[in-house]
């Protein structure tokens, strides 16, 4: 059976059986008309036969011709289409441009990794059934990847055919005129963006600036410099929490300097990138107008002088030869309001509900809206992704894409509450993503988890991701309820259900849940022979993880009973040094030691009954 993701549109097996082997013999090479850019593909698949094949095979160009891999571009063929015929003594690779190419390589090194070196008669004709399929990774709330993690990252993106990358900053970037507002993290710095986006081209990734520019800028209006102008007063002056993180921290539009700082961000980011695109954010703007800005709220009302900024700053982008992007979370509410917009303008429209419904996609449609439809991997206030919902969330969205016209899919991973949760668990999402905004024939959920086992895991009894999706339903006590009760007893934000939720625990539904992840724990040590080596170190990554959900699932029974137990904190401290080394393994320090202080938190609380 030929397991292949994204799912090609049109595949037909031959009769003959095998036809052609790849020996050590066997060259790359591709058609002499073709430009030496295309050298990076050729040797993407080179590495791969080395890699799974034992050997290295030589590129050259030249003609078509017998034993060989022959790869070629037709102008018959549209951007990013491609074809594969395997046929006696030859393999042919057709692009219809240097993206078709390379998704015709991708898909031959998942054919060697489903055949081997003898690969049998088959034609292949594929292309896309969505222009913009894209990834929106969190850099700013907690982890900041390093550069070899985020090239890593688009190696994979690539493979299952996504061309377009979007990193969320708010503060994560070495700014030149900002050095109040990184100085105590570990950001990004222009060099490391700059080879980022050579490194995503070479890929066909169009790596999209994407920059909070309204909401959502903590560490920016929390600074001596820029506090007055944050919508709320003062609010500079509260102690860190990431509850007032995610719902405060908005610029006051009613102030000329916010407009001028804004400007200032952009001119200093935007040079970096060669893409036509930039996010501008825009997003919860919970604040607005409920502050500095109340009386031109009153005066003009708040959603125009929502519309207002985002439109300057739109304007702004335009003049400087970019297409502007935005969240569509406030619009959605008055979303004829997108005719005040610059006709260019981009709306993106998120929502991640299992049972997400198409109200949104509907009304932005009517309202003449170009739209980016944009589901989520579901990973953030969790220690493990919650696939299932994934999985529903992102079949309906893309399903929502293609029904409402939306001119692509940008599938999220944000990192609320600080990013708890390991980069790598984010993948089977960003795959379900990349496969059904490739084609629309959405396959079932145990068959693509199947596929993906095999395919990114090199798991050969395909359980690996059947096993993993079932871990954070044993969470009992979720990272969201455990920052939550924290803030709560430190009075720093009102009750949000964490108090409730302790005290309704069961001792049972405790036991039981704990039972079943060190029965899960026992299948992910189990299954470590069937993978291909270097997939083993993600199994010890989600060991890690789903003792730290039993751990916390005990923490929360200790807290209902108010039972000092000493044994029990030194097994979380013991835990968090377990957690740290794995993500220093793909990250910066960042905001790493604010994960660390709910820790100790809570191992004091043990202590103290």
């Amino acid at each position: 059976m030929l397991r292949l993701i994204p799912k090609a549109h049109d595949i037909t097996i031959g009769k003959k059986g095998v036809v052609f082997t790849i020996g050590y013999q066997c060259p790359i090479v591709y058609d002499e008309e073709l430009s030496n850019d295309y050298m990076y593909s050729m040797r993407l698949l080179q590495t791969h036969i080395k890699n799974c094949l034992g050997y290295t095979v030589p590129i050259c160009k030249g003609k078509k011709g017998p034993q060989q891999i022959y790869i070629e571009v037709s102008q018959d063929l549209s951007e990013e289409e491609y074809t594969i015929v395997i046929e006696e003594n030859v393999i042919c690779i057709v692009g219809g441009d240097y993206a078709g190419v390379l998704y015709g390589i991708q898909t031959l090194r998942q054919m060697i990794d489903n055949y081997g070196a003898v690969l049998p008669e088959v034609i292949i004709k594929d292309y896309p059934d969505m222009k913009h399929r894209g990834f929106y990774h969190d850099v700013t709330r907690g982890r900041i990847p390093t550069l070899d993690s985020l090239k890593a990252l688009a190696d994979k993106l690539s493979f299952y055919k996504i061309n377009q990358l979007q990193l969320y900053v708010e503060h994560s970037f070495l700014f030149r005129d900002f050095s109040e507002v990184w100085r105590d993290d570990t950001p990004l710095t222009p060099e490391e963006i700059m080879e980022l986006d050579v490194y995503c081209k070479k890929l066909n990734i169009d790596l999209v600036p994407s920059i909070a520019s309204f909401g959502h800028l903590y560490k920016v209006l929390s600074t001596k410099t820029y506090a007055h102008l944050c919508e709320l007063p003062n609010s500079s002056e509260a102690p860190f929490a990431f509850f007032d993180r995610q719902h405060h921290h908005t610029l006051d539009v009613s102030n000329p300097e916010s407009m001028k700082l804004v400007i200032r961000m952009l001119e200093e980011y935007m040079p970096l990138f060669s893409s036509k695109y930039f996010n501008l954010c825009g997003d919860e703007t919970f604040d607005l107008g409920k502050g500095r800005s109340k009386a031109l709220a009153d005066q003009v009302g708040e959603r125009q002088i929502y519309i207002d900024f985002v439109h300057k700053i739109c304007e702004y982008l335009i003049e400087k030869g970019k297409t502007p992007m935005f969240w569509g979370d406030v619009i959605s509410a008055f979303p004829s309001a997108i005719k005040e917009l610059p006709e260019e303008t981009i709306c993106l429209n998120w929502g991640y509900e299992p049972n997400q419904e198409d109200t949104n996609a509907k009304r932005l449609k009517e309202a003449g809206a170009k739209q980016i439809l944009c589901p989520g991997v579901i990973g953030w206030n969790q220690l493990v992704n919650a696939s299932a919902d994934a999985y529903e969330n992102i079949k309906r969205m893309c399903t929502y894409a293609y029904q409402y016209d939306a001119i692509g899919v940008l599938n999220t991973d944000w990192g609320d509450y600080g990013h708890v949760n390991h980069p790598e668990f984010s993948m089977v999402g960003m795959i379900y993503g990349a496969a059904f905004s490739w084609n629309k024939v959405i396959p079932g959920f145990e068959s693509i988890n199947e596929d993906i086992s095999w395919i990114e895991y090199r798991d050969q009894t395909r359980k690996f991701v059947s096993i993993v999706e079932q871990l954070s339903k044993q969470t009992k006590f979720p990272w969201f309820h455990i920052v939550g009760y924290k803030e709560r007893k430190e009075d720093k934000i009102g009750d949000y259900g964490s108090e409730k939720l302790i005290e309704d625990m069961n001792e049972y539904d405790i036991l039981e849940a704990n039972k079943k992840l060190t029965q899960l724990i026992a299948q992910l040590y189990g299954i470590l022979s069937c993978m291909d080596s270097t997939k083993r170190p993600l199994v010890k990554a989600y060991v890690i993880a789903t003792e730290g959900i039993s751990l916390w699932n005990e923490i929360s029974l200790a807290i209902k009973d108010r039972n000092t137990n000493s044994d029990l904190a030194a097994r979380l401290e013991y835990w968090y040094h377990n957690y740290k080394e794995l993500w220093r393994e793909s990250c910066k320090e960042s905001e790493l030691y604010r994960i660390g202080e709910v820790i100790f938190w809570y191992a004091d609380l043990l202590r103290s009954f």
